[in-house]
C-alpha cells in the first residue's frame, strides 16, 4: 500500500489513494487496517487514516477511520490535508474552490496557495452548528433548541457542559487551565457517558479573551490529540452562546492555531489553517 503522511498542525494521518483502478481493493484494505497503519509502534503511525475516493455528486470524497478502527463523520484537521493532497498533486486545478462529500456531507473547501504554488493554507467552510439535541445527538436538554451549560455526573464530580455537532458530535467544558485540567481522567468518563449514544468528542476550553482561546481535546476513538478542526468549531460556537467570546476566535491548540468564525451572515462556520505534508512512503 502507497501512502502519504500528512499533518493538520499536529493532528496526523495515514492519506490513501482510491482513485485509480484499484481504488476498491485499496480503500477496503485501508478501512480493515485502519488500526494497524495507527498504530506509531507497528504501523506507520497517526490519528487516522483517510481515503481519497471519487465522489458521486462531487469529484472528490474523503472517508475517515479513527485509530481504533471506527469510522468517523469527518475530520476537520484531516479535510484540510485532503485539500493540500489533490491541490499539490495536480489532481485539481484551476478554481482553487474544492467541493468534497464527507460523511457529514458536502463540503467546500477555498485553498490558499504558497509562493511555490502548493497549498499553504486552506479555509473551510463547516457548514452551520447543529445545535437540536436530537441531532447532536444527546439526551441532554430534550425538548430543548440547544444544551447550552448541561450538568452531567461522572462518577464523583459535575461537570457542564455544551453540546454540538460540527458533522460528529461534541461536548465543550470550560476550565480555568487546560494545561493543568486532568483531561485524561476526565474525557474517556465524558466519552462513554450514556447522554452520547454515539460516545462524543470533548473540548476542554480556557477562555483568554472576547476572542482567544486555548484548547484541549479529548477525542472518542483516538483519546487526547494535538489538534481538532471540528472541535476547534464546536468550541468557538459554544463559546459564544455561553456568552464568553464573540464570533470570530483564535484557538490555540496544541499543535498550532486555526482561526474560526461563526458568521453572522449565513449562520456558517469558517474554519482557516495549514496542513502539511510530512513523507510518502510503502507499507
Amino acid at each position: 500500500m502507497q501512502f502519504t503522511k500528512m499533518h493538520g498542525i499536529g493532528n496526523d494521518f495515514v492519506m490513501v489513494n482510491c482513485l485509480g483502478q484499484d481504488g476498491d481493493t485499496q480503500h477496503e484494505a485501508a478501512r480493515q487496517q485502519a488500526a494497524y497503519l495507527c498504530d506509531r509502534k507497528f504501523g506507520v503511525g497517526g490519528d487516522g487514516v483517510i481515503a481519497v475516493l471519487p465522489g458521486g455528486t462531487a469529484q472528490f470524497a474523503m472517508r475517515f477511520y479513527n485509530p481504533d478502527g471506527s469510522e468517523a463523520e469527518m475530520c476537520g484537521n484531516g479535510i484540510r490535508c485532503f485539500a493540500k493532497y489533490l491541490w499539490d498533486r495536480g489532481l485539481t486545478r484551476g478554481e482553487n474552490f474544492v467541493p468534497v462529500e464527507t460523511g457529514a456531507g458536502l463540503l467546500h473547501l477555498q485553498i490558499q496557495v504558497g509562493p511555490d504554488g502548493k497549498a499553504d493554507s486552506v479555509r473551510v467552510d463547516m457548514g452551520e452548528p447543529v445545535l437540536e439535541p436530537a441531532l447532536v445527538p444527546t439526551t441532554l436538554g430534550e425538548g430543548a433548541k440547544s444544551a447550552v451549560n448541561v450538568p452531567i455526573d461522572i462518577g464523583d464530580q459535575t461537570v457542564h457542559v455544551t453540546t454540538v455537532s460540527m458533522g460528529n458530535p461534541h461536548a465543550v467544558i470550560f476550565v480555568d487551565s487546560v494545561k493543568e485540567y486532568p483531561i485524561e481522567i476526565v474525557g474517556p468518563k465524558v466519552e462513554v457517558h450514556p447522554a452520547f449514544p454515539r460516545r462524543i468528542n470533548t473540548e476542554f476550553i480556557e477562555v483568554l479573551s472576547g476572542h482567544e482561546i486555548n484548547f484541549r481535546v479529548w477525542e472518542r476513538g483516538a483519546a487526547e490529540t494535538l489538534a481538532c478542526g471540528t472541535g476547534a468549531c464546536a468550541a468557538a460556537v459554544a463559546c459564544f452562546l455561553n456568552g464568553k467570546t464573540g464570533r470570530r476566535v483564535l484557538v490555540h491548540l496544541p499543535g498550532g492555531d486555526l482561526d474560526i468564525e461563526w458568521s453572522e451572515g449565513d449562520n456558517h462556520v469558517y474554519m482557516t489553517g495549514a496542513a502539511t505534508e510530512v513523507f510518502e512512503g510503502e507499507i
